[in-house]
Order: C-alpha cells, then sequence, then structure tokens
C-alpha cells in the first residue's frame, strides 16, 4: 500500500487534540493530508487521499505494468496545449498502446 494509505491510517488513530490541530490547519487552508489537496475538512482530505491512492492502483492493476508505464510515458509530455498522444506525434515518439490490457473505449 502507498504512504498515502498508512498517513491516512495514523490521522485516524491520532488524540482528538492532534485531530483538532489538524482540523484547524485545513480550515485555514493547508492540505495536511498528502494526496488530500481541495478537501475543506480533515475528513474529507483523508477520503481524498484513500480515494486518489485506491484509483491509481486500480488503473496500474487493470493496465498492467507495461501499460501504466506506456501511460506515464505520454502524460508525462502532455502540455496545456496538447495532450500525451499529440506530444509524443509530433517529437517522433511511438508508442504502443498494445501494452495496455484494457484499451479506452471509444
Amino acid at each position: 500500500m502507498s504512504g498515502v494509505y498508512e498517513q491516512a491510517q495514523e490521522i485516524k488513530k491520532a488524540s482528538p487534540e492532534e485531530k483538532e490541530e489538524l482540523e484547524q490547519r485545513v480550515k485555514e487552508g493547508e492540505t495536511v493530508v498528502q494526496g488530500g489537496t481541495g478537501g475543506k475538512s480533515l475528513e474529507a482530505q483523508i477520503h481524498l487521499a484513500e480515494g486518489r491512492a485506491k484509483g491509481g492502483r486500480t488503473r496500474a492493476e487493470d493496465l498492467g505494468r507495461e501499460g501504466y508505464q506506456e501511460m506515464g510515458r505520454k502524460g508525462g509530455l502532455s502540455t496545456l496545449e496538447r495532450n500525451g498522444e499529440e506530444a509524443a506525434k509530433e517529437q517522433g515518439i511511438e508508442t504502443d498502446e498494445s501494452k495496455y490490457r484494457t484499451l479506452p473505449k471509444e
């Protein structure tokens, strides 16, 4: 499991005083749980972090190791102006979507 999951579990086990301190920091706009960005409460940040970690693991399992790496290769090339596939084509980088276990549905 990822460090995000362990961090969320530790926070759940924290004393009421520690949780109150973290809750106050969240109310001031700080992200106190890795992966919890955007959560307006401590509980919301925990749920966001756990969901994002689970989503990444699921995607990796669905695509397989090579497919997940291939997806990351394309994602690393993306910009605001173009997606990773377009950027790869422009730069002459070949991507092999046959490495994906499950291909996107069109």
